[in-house]
């Protein structure tokens, strides 16, 4: 079945973890056997051949760069001057894989049709470019409001405001706080460009500001269920109606910290803690006993995203085992057409909406 993946970090892993992602994932990771400078070497899931493999030709595709003020402790760059370059050189890469023909930017509703109707044809995947919709995750790299338009120009269409911690334009995981003038300047900004507003990683009070401010299309790419796994990280049931009641589709994550309870990272394992796909059900499930239906959710996996086999699902060895969520799906009584939807069809749905 097609699928549609709404947010992985593909240059974030090609130009930091220094992957060549044309290549397979076993290479990634043979390359990568005995480095020890990230948690997650030679557990790679994602690459451009693996995406083929798995039918999946469309995803939504990051650039990050977080600007960290002198008391931030996290990672990042210490001004949104370099966090915007930091971005630049990621789209160089996007841009780059395009050259290649190993991928292709997708920025409207006519293009989004072309890429379907490729991927429908008939011939091989092997043969055909991954399609990508450039999102932006966290917004402290846009220097200055006008740096939105510029990044529209060259094809960005989500924005997510906040990632990890403080932010320049919203508060993320893990902070509170609310996005005061300069985050309802970015808003207004995404709205008169029809820029898609990512809820994914705002603190509660920073969504609850956001979702007074923003009146254009909004959906979070990749959030999973505050009931399930109790962590701010995660949306309250609230927080799901609001979305649902703005036409929003939630992508599950395959993080497994946000899917079972009480993972500690670095010591917990996917085997002990019993987390595998059919968790991602439960809180798939879980969005749609509220909503009613199953128009709200889709798959927004975060794959490789800092993490890689230690922190996910056990029972995926690589992003091309997704198309075993059809059947787990169909298990929990989901229909054919439901599954559809999750699979591909409800954001897809979104983006003619949104686009057209």
């Amino acid at each position: 079945m097609f699928i549609f993946d709404a947010h992985l970090d593909l240059s974030m892993n090609a130009m930091e973890w220094n992957r060549d992602l044309r290549l397979p994932v076993e290479q990634l990771n043979a390359r990568e056997k005995g480095l020890t400078d990230k948690p997650d070497r030679a557990k790679a899931t994602v690459s451009l051949p693996e995406l083929r493999k798995g039918n999946i030709g469309i995803v939504v595709a990051t650039q990050i760069g977080r600007y960290v003020a002198p008391d931030n402790h996290l990672p990042g760059w210490h001004s949104p001057q370099q966090a915007w370059a930091q971005t630049q050189g990621q789209v160089s890469w996007y841009k780059a894989m395009e050259d290649e023909g190993e991928m292709t930017q997708i920025t409207d509703w006519a293009g989004l049709e072309k890429h379907l109707a490729l991927w429908n044809d008939g011939t091989p995947n092997d043969q055909k470019p991954v399609g990508y919709i450039l999102s932006l995750e966290g917004a402290d790299s846009i220097v200055t409001i006008d740096h939105v338009e510029r990044a529209y120009n060259y094809g960005l269409r989500a924005i997510g405001p906040a990632h990890y911690g403080p932010g320049r334009y919203a508060q993320g995981t893990d902070a509170t706080g609310f996005m005061g003038k300069a985050g309802q300047d970015l808003l207004k900004e995404m709205e008169r460009l029809n820029i898609i507003l990512d809820a994914t990683h705002l603190c509660d009070d920073s969504f609850w500001e956001a979702m007074d401010h923003f009146n254009g299309p909004v959906w979070a790419s990749h959030n999973l269920c505050r009931t399930l796994v109790n962590h701010n990280r995660q949306f309250s049931d609230d927080q799901i109606r609001e979305l649902i009641s703005r036409g929003a589709v939630i992508g599950g994550a395959l993080d497994a910290w946000m899917m079972v309870p009480n993972w500690v990272r670095g010591v917990s394992t996917p085997e002990g803690m019993n987390c595998n796909l059919d968790v991602l059900i439960d809180h798939l499930d879980h969005i749609c006993q509220i909503a009613g239906n199953a128009d709200h959710i889709g798959i927004g996996t975060d794959l490789d995203g800092a993490f890689g086999r230690e922190q996910c699902p056990y029972d995926l060895e690589t992003i091309a085992d997704l198309q075993n969520i059809p059947g787990l799906l169909a298990k929990r009584g989901y229909s054919e057409e439901d599954i559809k939807k999750v699979m591909h069809g409800n954001f897809l749905r979104f983006l003619k909406n949104a686009w057209k």
